[in-house]
């Protein structure tokens, strides 16, 4: 076992600016697990992580020597190396939250047949949600021919699954339209699933550029697809929410304006155009609104306990699955990339959005 872990950070105030370091690796702590980060998925959630990392504490996780660089989280799967923690044997296989690293060193609590919380003090104020590692061999979304579907769409798919419901919980805010900007990303599908599946919802409006249009047609879940250049199209009378996967300000503010008084709620999801970020004051209409899911997650574990909220969520989980993997029309090619020079630039390629939106990308260190 290497006695050095290796790990990729990027600048926080330009994502697309990365480096390589390396830090020691010690002897385990009472209570410590060391996982060889397997394999992890690398998507425009991603960059949200990057962009937002001041603001929602992305960069809390997984701490850096130096303040200038930081660490984007990812999800995927790692394997137990070495353990000194009762009920976790080397071996065994975890799907979580991880650095960009080829190691990382948890001190596992709350060890059950499900998995573990990494109760590291660094991440003790931090969401519980993204503290959690669940055992792969007990894990009801977990399909070992699937991991690369996993890895690039399970973490998306909550935050789809988890706005869907806040949404409903709130009624629509009144709204019988959703649009839903940067539609051809995974979570705004996801989202969009989701909406389809629910009966007498609203209608679904997806909100791509003219290059992404007909793979957005292609999922079949949108009501309408229309391009950011034909926004007037859309009539300015109906009763809308409006989630924004984008970030993108101008685009913000030309749909607040388009729909003035017919504008419900407004939401921010996602950073995709985040050479575009802006603010959020002065827009006519509702105030946009940070959409935090570990929010809607702890609300629904408490009125529907932790067993009810993972059926609910598995049972959804399946049925997007199903519709993103199908072998006739696949809404996703999981594109799989080994080594350092492949992981800086497919990370340089998704955060310029120079990737094809169907491909989805898993990556190894080796």
């Amino acid at each position: 076992m290497k006695n050095m872990i290796e790990h990729f950070t990027v600048r926080r105030d330009n994502p697309s600016q990365h480096r390589w370091s390396q830090s020691l690796l010690g002897a385990l702590a009472e209570g410590e697990v060391l996982l060889a980060i397997d394999s992890f998925s690398f998507t425009a959630n991603n960059v949200t992580y990057a962009m937002f990392g001041e603001k929602m504490k992305y960069w809390e996780f997984f701490p850096t020597d130096d303040p200038t660089y930081g660490t984007i989280p990812v999800w995927g799967f790692a394997d137990v190396v070495a353990s000194n923690v009762e009920g976790i044997s080397v071996g065994e296989r975890f799907y979580g939250y991880y650095p960009m690293s080829t190691h990382l060193v948890v001190k596992a609590s709350r060890v059950s047949a499900h998995g573990f919380t990494d109760a590291a003090p660094h991440r003790a104020e931090l969401p519980v949600i993204y503290n959690q590692y669940i055992r792969s061999s007990s894990d009801s979304m977990y399909r070992k021919d699937r991991e690369g579907e996993i890895a690039i769409l399970r973490p998306l798919f909550a935050t789809s699954f988890l706005l869907e419901d806040f949404l409903a919980d709130n009624k629509f805010f009144g709204a019988t339209q959703v649009l839903l900007s940067s539609a051809s990303s995974k979570t705004a599908y996801g989202t969009a699933a989701c909406l389809a599946q629910r009966e007498n919802g609203p209608s679904v409006v997806g909100l791509t550029s003219k290059a992404n249009a007909e793979f957005v047609r292609s999922l079949g879940c949108y009501s309408k697809v229309v391009t950011y250049e034909d926004l007037a199209t859309l009539d300015a009378n109906v009763p809308t929410v409006y989630c924004d996967f984008a970030g993108n300000a101008k685009l913000r503010a030309k749909i607040h304006t388009h729909c003035g008084e017919a504008l419900k709620y407004s939401c921010s999801i996602g950073g995709t155009h985040w050479d575009h970020l802006g603010g959020t004051r002065d827009l006519p209409g509702p105030r946009p609104t940070l959409f935090f899911a570990p929010s809607q997650a702890k609300k629904r574990v408490g009125e529907w306990g932790p067993a009810g909220f993972q059926s609910q969520l598995t049972n959804a989980w399946e049925r997007f699955l199903s519709d993103a993997s199908a072998t006739s029309t696949p809404w996703l090619h999981v594109v799989t990339s080994n080594g350092r020079d492949a992981i800086a630039s497919t990370v340089t390629a998704v955060i310029k959005g120079g990737v094809d939106p169907r491909d989805g990308h898993v990556l190894r260190f080796a």
